[in-house]
């Protein structure tokens, strides 16, 4: 049961990579499978030509996917944080004594009850504070994606996305944040059950019941290793990157006039045609590698995220650089689409 929400978190991840992947290969009779794949993939600029506009809606509507990454992520987040701190600090939840309602709201799981926290492994306290960690990098990313949205991007009323690409955001934005907790998430749903019903039972006087040391609450980041500081290095400099790009980017729509648009210049932009999607490749990858990084390599479900993202963002790099030495005639000849030299 415990590796129930973690392989079916896998099974998405794969369910959405595979069609990628086989669209990616140079057979005809995979032709109609990679139109399809474009079509749902296609958005901004790509899309803005579409013979038909049915089953879109406005790329503005990114706002959307951040909007639900932030406050979901931020839930994750405190839930994650404050149990971590629970079985690192046991007497921080000896108050939490309903047992017998507890065990009724939960259907009477032994995991969920409501005792204090069982004694946890030195091992185990390490991987709910690297949980915690990633957690935080995601919600860094979903913050600045979300102010981006809102601040740097200025997007044209005739861009387009296929309304099976924004629900797949709004699924990816739930889910990738999920993936990071989710070797752990039996025991933080049992700790937000235990809370949630010591409150009804209580009221706010639970809150006071409940005292939180900010040392406590920031020391064991301390311990945390080489991986994960490595991993915060890289999702750094990526972010930073890719922050850099998009100002490029959202600049180009207020420079020009009309709709006409212009060959984006600086930064990785002089290498790649889509820096912004190399920076979160190395973030994820410099930012989802990062977060790979960061989660010590070790978690097949972070892996399968990180092939996700990494399977979307080259396919829409590809069909962007092409858009590009289409619509350009002396667009650079030695930029590549997202890897430097290579592709």
């Amino acid at each position: 049961m415990e590796m129930g929400l973690p392989l079916l978190l896998r099974a998405s991840w794969l369910a959405g990579i595979l069609p990628i992947a086989l669209a990616s290969l140079p057979f005809s009779v995979l032709h109609s499978l990679r139109e399809v794949v474009m079509s749902f993939a296609k958005r901004g600029k790509l899309n803005t030509s579409s013979p038909s506009q049915k089953f879109t809606v406005p790329q503005s509507f990114f706002l959307h996917f951040y909007l639900v990454a932030v406050v979901w992520t931020m839930f994750l987040v405190v839930s994650t944080w404050s149990y971590a701190y629970s079985v690192t600090v046991p007497m921080a939840s000896q108050s939490l004594d309903y047992s017998t309602i507890g065990s009724h709201l939960t259907g009477g799981s032994h995991m969920f009850s409501i005792h204090k926290p069982q004694s946890t492994s030195l091992e185990h306290r390490h991987l709910l504070w690297r949980i915690v960690f990633l957690l935080l990098m995601m919600e860094i990313q979903a913050l600045r994606r979300l102010y981006e949205t809102i601040y740097v991007f200025n997007y044209s009323p005739a861009a387009r996305m296929h309304v099976f690409g924004y629900l797949t955001g709004i699924f990816f934005y739930t889910a990738a944040p999920l993936s990071l907790c989710s070797l752990c998430w039996p025991e933080i749903y049992g700790y937000v059950v235990r809370v949630a019903t010591s409150i009804i039972i209580k009221g706010k006087t639970h809150v006071s019941d409940i005292k939180y040391g900010w040392w406590g609450l920031v020391k064991p980041f301390a311990s945390l290793g080489w991986w994960q500081w490595i991993g915060a290095i890289m999702f750094a400099w990526g972010s930073i990157h890719q922050f850099c790009c998009h100002v490029i980017l959202g600049s180009l729509r207020t420079v020009s006039e009309g709709k006409e648009y212009k060959i984006p210049k600086g930064d990785w932009f002089d290498l790649v045609s889509c820096p912004h999607y190399l920076a979160e490749i190395v973030s994820t990858h410099v930012i989802y590698g990062g977060i790979l990084i960061a989660s010590e390599v070790s978690d097949l479900t972070v892996w399968l995220l990180f092939a996700f993202v990494f399977a979307n963002l080259v396919v829409v790099a590809g069909e962007t650089h092409r858009w590009y030495l289409h619509k350009f005639d002396h667009y650079p000849k030695s930029r590549r689409a997202i890897f430097p030299r290579v592709y």
